[in-house]
């Protein structure tokens, strides 16, 4: 499902825990690291698929989580060519993502990565808030920034992010 301007509608997902360090997926045999992320279906609200693909992604139920804030706008990112299915080429440009930050009120053994038939992730961690800027692959991190940036205000204290 692809809006009229080829961006496909998407969720980002920023988990925190209680030190206010985020959730960072490794994915399934790469050596590329994200948040989690996935596409909103026909039918669903952004926050539906938000549940939806934290279930999937990271295997935590709505009742692992507190939604904190989302962002107000879509936030949208190009994929290059390069990385694009041949047969989406010339009508798919990328993604366009609400973004949720989340407080993980349970625990980090709740975190189960094999919870799908199709695991998107084979590791985590917990990371700094800011760290996954230097981490995120190029064409996302313009995203990353956004997201992090406006979503920062929903914290007791706005992290303050290294000079580097």
């Amino acid at each position: 499902m692809l809006d009229r301007d080829g961006y496909r509608p998407n969720v980002g997902i920023i988990i925190l825990n209680q030190h206010d360090q985020v959730f960072w997926g490794k994915r399934v045999r790469e050596h590329s690291w994200q948040f989690p992320q996935g596409g909103i279906k026909q039918g669903e609200s952004p926050e539906q698929a938000m549940f939806r693909e934290l279930m999937e992604e990271v295997g935590l139920a709505p009742q692992h989580v507190r939604i904190l804030g989302r962002t107000r706008d879509w936030l949208k990112y190009d994929v290059p060519t390069n990385w694009v299915r041949r047969e989406w080429r010339g009508t798919y440009k990328g993604q366009k993502q609400i973004w949720f930050l989340l407080r993980l009120v349970g625990r980090d053994t709740d975190v189960c990565l094999r919870r799908s038939t199709h695991p998107e992730f084979d590791a985590w961690r917990w990371n700094a808030y800011w760290a996954p800027l230097d981490a995120v692959i190029e064409f996302k991190r313009g995203v990353y920034e956004a997201a992090l940036s406006e979503l920062s205000r929903f914290l007791d204290a706005t992290p303050t992010r290294a000079q580097g």
